[in-house]
């Protein structure tokens, strides 16, 4: 049995979803962040990153979303989470790649800038750049690399729910959804997926 530590509102998401989609026997261990959980000495020991989201397998410790989703659709073939070619895998694999290396650090911005700098001035400053960063990060991804109605086309695939749990901080970085209708429109079809609507539950009980 897996073990998943999360915490809500994180990219953590991404794969308690999929973990739930592929039919895994697993837990999930929610991290209190504003108590700092996540750089406790109990939860270094597990992830000495001191970050979310983290899996326990009896392998060992995987840590890095694009990296989990990948574990765990190859693991459970037959959910059909990831392309079986070798090209359309790498394909899948450059969106969540994409994801967690651009999109991502752009959000960040808002919230951890004291990983890029120390000046308070430094800080306000990179907040108000998250709206532009953000809102061209998912043009792109509106225009270019969103297939429909799946990020990969017809079949559901592990970039979904990375994409999904990316796209719930939209509003919350000041970019209006209304200019990306193939976005909105992925996020809804996700929110009417049983197992999405599972773990939101969960994640909020």
């Amino acid at each position: 049995m897996f073990k998943l530590y999360y915490a809500p509102g994180t990219c953590a998401l991404a794969s308690h979803i999929t973990l739930e989609e592929a039919g895994a026997a697993y837990t999930a261990e929610r991290l209190d962040f504003k108590n700092n959980q996540q750089n406790s000495a109990e939860y270094l020991a597990i992830n000495p990153k001191g970050r979310v989201p983290a899996l326990v397998t009896d392998r060992g410790v995987l840590t890095e979303t694009p990296a989990m989703l990948a574990f765990i659709a190859q693991g459970f073939p037959e959910a059909k989470l990831a392309p079986s070619d070798a090209f359309a895998f790498a394909q899948a694999q450059s969106f969540n790649s994409y994801l967690c290396s651009t999109v991502h650090i752009a959000h960040a911005h808002k919230m951890r800038g004291y990983r890029w700098a120390t000046e308070d001035s430094s800080f306000a400053d990179m907040k108000r750049k998250v709206p532009e960063t953000m809102g061209a990060c998912f043009a792109l991804i509106e225009r270019s690399m969103l297939k429909g109605p799946w990020v990969m086309g017809e079949q559901y695939s592990i970039c979904d729910p990375y994409l999904y749990t990316i796209a719930l901080w939209l509003e919350g970085d000041s970019v209006d959804l209304a200019g990306l209708p193939k976005v909105a429109d992925h996020r809804k079809r996700m929110s009417e997926r049983p197992a999405v609507q599972k773990v939101l539950a969960d994640q909020k009980a």
